[in-house]
């Protein structure tokens, strides 16, 4: 497998790239059942504008397609994130991103979450671009502003308040906020996600990852150990869906989804 290396133009606390995170997922439900959901994968954190390069017997395992995010219709994933950010008033100046992810594995992949940490040519992160699929084939992203493209005095910046706006789980409405904290992947990965509604946090996802390089005979080993990884996801979220509709939780009709400019 070839990759470069850190880029010389990436921020200081950025990881050599491409990387493979071995992650325990966790959903825990507290309203209006509780209800907790463990599971195990891998994620890729690699730089969009050059994602690796597997050797062709390979290939199959991991693919970074670009009709996998924002409107599907750009050359590159760089380039739809760059449309996307345009639409937003934020122009990268061509500086380093880095992008956590799934592949593609034998031609499937489910991506529920895949996040952008976007930096200008010093290094300093601008924002970051967090882009959501659900089961119904939609997707969204929450751009994330921080503190210096805020206004605000520009900091290391790894927790973000947004509204939510799209329809994800059929048992929670399309309202209430997110808390988001999403520091930069290093040799760990601790990404927390939690939802308030009405004075309480009825849902939160984590995401706890070890940093392990992309060398051939990773992947390999990984790969056996989690076959179709994303169907696999998918498969445990519809699952899930199921039980929690057998234990009684109505199910709440999904709006009509608004495109944003630049995402399908």
């Amino acid at each position: 497998m070839t990759a470069p290396a850190t880029r010389a133009d990436a921020p200081a606390t950025a990881t050599t790239v491409p990387a493979l995170y071995l992650c325990d997922v966790a959903h825990v439900r507290t309203s209006p059942r509780r209800h907790t959901v463990r599971h195990r994968t891998y994620m890729w954190c690699t730089d969009p504008d050059r994602p690796p390069r597997l050797p062709y017997a390979l290939r199959a395992l991991a693919r970074f397609d670009p009709r996998d995010h924002f409107g599907g219709t750009a050359p590159t994933i760089r380039a739809a994130l760059d449309t996307y950010l345009a639409a937003q008033g934020i122009d990268l100046h061509g500086g380093p991103v880095t992008m956590l992810t799934h592949a593609r594995v034998l031609g499937y992949v489910f991506n529920p979450l895949t996040l952008y940490w976007c930096h200008d040519p010093a290094g300093v992160l601008r924002c970051v671009v967090a882009e959501v699929h659900n089961t119904y084939g939609e997707r969204h992203c929450y751009l994330l502003r921080t503190d210096s493209e805020r206004g605000r005095p520009a900091g290391v910046t790894e927790e973000f308040d947004v509204d939510k706006e799209f329809y994800v789980s059929p048992f929670f409405p399309v309202d209430g906020r997110y808390r988001m904290r999403l520091p930069e992947p290093g040799d760990r990965l601790r990404l927390s996600i939690r939802l308030a509604r009405d004075g309480s946090h009825p849902f939160t996802a984590t995401v706890r990852g070890t940093r392990r390089p992309a060398t051939t005979a990773r992947l390999l080993r990984t790969a056996v150990r989690h076959p179709l990884s994303t169907l696999a996801v998918s498969a445990a979220i519809r699952l899930h869906g199921i039980r929690l509709f057998l234990r009684g939780l109505p199910v709440l009709p999904r709006p009509r989804h608004q495109p944003q400019e630049g995402v399908e």
